[in-house]
């Protein structure tokens, strides 16, 4: 029998996802509101994606970004909701070193990503209102591929180091992880060894991408207003701001869950451990499952190419 000192250092080769460790009878009613929304999820952003593809008066950057936002949700989805189900139902709460690590690059990554593209879109409604004279010249296929290229760099780039740094720790004994999902944080404090520089890394680089994300999408959104408000023909400015309201309603949705879900980790010794791990499961699906319906039911050309879909079928 091994000794206890040896046990305390072997290497850890997989995890175990202790989904809300305080309340485990609560996962199988759960399970199935979280299922709805995620064939929702699934079902919409398809949907939206065979609509756009199809239909040659969506084939524009705007709609083209819209794609690419789409891609981005259906990634995270399935990158995290799957797992969270077949803990539910099938009790499967291993997850492989390499799979951990995989699983916790995509979160960080894609969601970083989705921050940017809120931002270029924030960028294209900008030309669109304040200088659409300059709109078809600035705002081209070219463009949306060069963004693309500058997204998924940027993000890869940055977040790359955050699987890197929590791989390269020592996980001795202790492998259960109480949450859901292969966070960073959930998942280096089973470590031994100092994670400082690997929590103050990720807080760094987070906030400095999302805050300059948020930063360029509220100024974007204040030379809009400004321009806007010095519109003078009737019913122009409501139009002119009505083509940003599907947008503005996106980044809602994105910010208000992700505010939601730091304020009760900031709070996390006042409020119960199993609430922070639903908000972030839920950061996963209610975003992804709303944007496609928001901006087909406000998009008159998104709502004609669905209507043209369904008849098709």
């Amino acid at each position: 029998m091994a000794s206890p000192s040896n046990y305390s250092t072997a290497p850890v080769s997989e995890f175990l996802l202790i989904c809300f460790p305080n309340y485990q009878s609560w996962q199988h009613w759960l399970s199935l509101p979280l299922s709805l929304l995620f064939l929702l999820a699934m079902g919409v952003n398809v949907t939206l994606l065979i609509t756009i593809w199809l239909e040659a008066s969506l084939h524009e950057p705007m709609y083209y970004l819209l794609s690419l936002l789409s891609l981005l949700d259906i990634v995270l989805c399935l990158t995290v909701i799957p797992k969270v189900l077949a803990i539910f139902w099938f009790d499967f709460r291993s997850i492989s070193f390499s799979a951990c690590f995989l699983q916790m690059f995509i979160m960080n990554c894609f969601l970083a990503m989705e921050s940017c593209i809120f931002m270029v879109m924030a960028y294209d409604r900008y030309v669109a209102i304040c200088h659409p004279l300059l709109y078809p010249s600035i705002i081209t296929d070219q463009f949306v591929v060069r963004a693309t290229i500058f997204v998924v760099a940027r993000n890869g780039f940055v977040f790359l180091p955050v699987p890197v740094l929590s791989s390269r720790l020592r996980y001795c004994a202790e492998n259960i992880i109480k949450n859901c999902i292969c966070t960073n944080l959930s998942v280096s404090k089973l470590s031994c060894d100092d994670i400082t520089f690997n929590r103050l890394y990720q807080f760094v680089a987070g906030w400095t991408l999302l805050g300059s994300d948020l930063i360029l999408i509220v100024l974007s959104y204040s030379f809009i207003l400004k321009a806007v408000l010095r519109i003078k023909a009737e019913g122009a400015a409501a139009k002119a701001l009505s083509t940003c309201g599907s947008h503005f309603i996106l980044i809602l949705f994105f910010s208000t869950v992700l505010l939601v879900l730091v304020i009760t980790n900031v709070a996390r010794k006042k409020i119960p451990p199993d609430v922070p791990i639903l908000l972030n499961i839920l950061h996963h699906l209610i975003p992804p499952a709303l944007n496609p319906i928001v901006y087909g039911v406000r998009t008159k050309e998104i709502k004609q190419g669905i209507q043209k879909l369904l008849r098709r079928l």
